[in-house]
């Protein structure tokens, strides 16, 4: 896993920052392709991360019963946790590891740098091709808005079919929900997929192609997807009617068996049920805590916080028809190099519910 976990508890630094600046750009349309990356670069890293409650002393104290590592991405999960305040008084240690995309998080999980994952349906699947040692132990549910391809304000491009001959860059890695997203309107439109040039850019890097005006167009999620719209994009196509809108929480194999991390993991999930139920009740001051660990402005954070997968539950039946489609059209389009058995990464019995 590249960089380090090394930040304390209570210096509160931005996600993937080193508390360089102010805590809190107010960006507009129009704001300088400075702002807009210094506004990316806030939500990379390698990995970033923080003790949980109290000092390493105070852990060994209270003798916990394992430490866990959460995986997350741009501080998405860090920052509903600490808005929620759910993860207070757990009976277990933890630190979080923060990447800003699916594929880094997952080579983590693959090396067990990380004792858990949080990703949409396509890298899941893409991590079990990978040979990932997963699995999958919870869904989140979120709005299929959330994503899409992004054009500048001026572009000529003003419809998917547009996008032959041309160059879209997607984000993160093959096998993203991006990739998923961009097949899926390709094939809407009639397009087909030799007559696109497709290159894949982790999304800091795309982000500053995106905004030095290199690039045609950008397959991208949240919450780069809403920066870039914030800061003069516009939408070509979004997720909805191609996207699950499903986002799954996935434990290593080697966690679960262990006996005491596998409890820990239990007592996680119940507590981001209950950290979802908290911020769905309280979405302003769910926004709010957002914005204070993204360093990106109150209205963004809204958006992004508004349509984000905060619901955690069981995984069920349909949760697993659903991903097995995806991983059946990912196959079938060349996406996914052979078919995943989603039932066989799959284990309904890690977690039944918040209680």
């Amino acid at each position: 896993m590249s960089g380090r976990i090394d930040h304390a508890e209570g210096n509160r630094p931005g996600i993937g920052s080193d508390d360089r600046g102010s805590a809190g750009h107010r960006s507009r349309p129009g704001a300088s392709r400075r702002q807009w990356l210094q506004q990316a670069a806030a939500l990379s890293v390698g990995a970033t991360g923080i003790l949980g409650p109290g000092s390493a002393a105070r852990a060994q104290a209270q003798a916990p019963a394992a430490s866990l590592v959460l995986g997350d991405q741009a501080g998405g999960l860090r920052a509903l946790f600490e808005a929620a305040r759910t993860l207070e008084g757990a009976p277990f240690a933890w630190r979080w590891a923060n990447f800003q995309g699916a594929a880094p998080l997952f080579e983590a999980h693959r090396s067990g740098a990380v004792d858990t994952a949080m990703a949409g349906d396509l890298p899941v699947l893409a991590a079990a091709v990978g040979k990932t040692p997963l699995k999958i132990v919870a869904t989140r549910v979120g709005q299929p808005d959330s994503l899409g391809i992004v054009v500048q304000g001026d572009s000529p491009l003003g419809k998917v079919a547009d996008l032959r001959g041309k160059t879209v860059i997607v984000s993160s890695a093959r096998g993203s929900i991006s990739q998923y997203q961009l097949y899926g309107a390709l094939e809407e439109a009639g397009v087909k997929r030799e007559e696109v040039t497709v290159k894949f850019v982790l999304p800091t890097d795309a982000a500053a192609a995106f905004a030095s005006r290199q690039i045609d167009a950008w397959a991208i999620f949240d919450p780069y997807y809403t920066i870039a719209l914030q800061q003069g994009g516009r939408i070509l196509r979004d997720g909805r009617g191609i996207n699950t809108a499903l986002g799954f929480i996935t434990a290593t194999e080697a966690a679960l068996a262990d006996p005491a991390k596998r409890a820990a993991i239990v007592q996680y999930l119940d507590r981001l049920a209950r950290a979802g139920d908290w911020a769905l009740a309280h979405r302003e001051a769910y926004a709010q805590v957002y914005t204070q660990l993204t360093r990106l402005p109150i209205d963004a954070s809204r958006i992004i916080t508004g349509r984000a997968a905060i619901a955690a539950r069981p995984v069920t039946q349909a949760d697993v028809t659903a991903l097995q489609t995806v991983a059946d059209r990912s196959a079938r389009d060349g996406i996914l190099p052979v078919r995943v058995d989603v039932a066989a990464i799959t284990d309904m019995q890690v977690w039944r519910g918040a209680v």
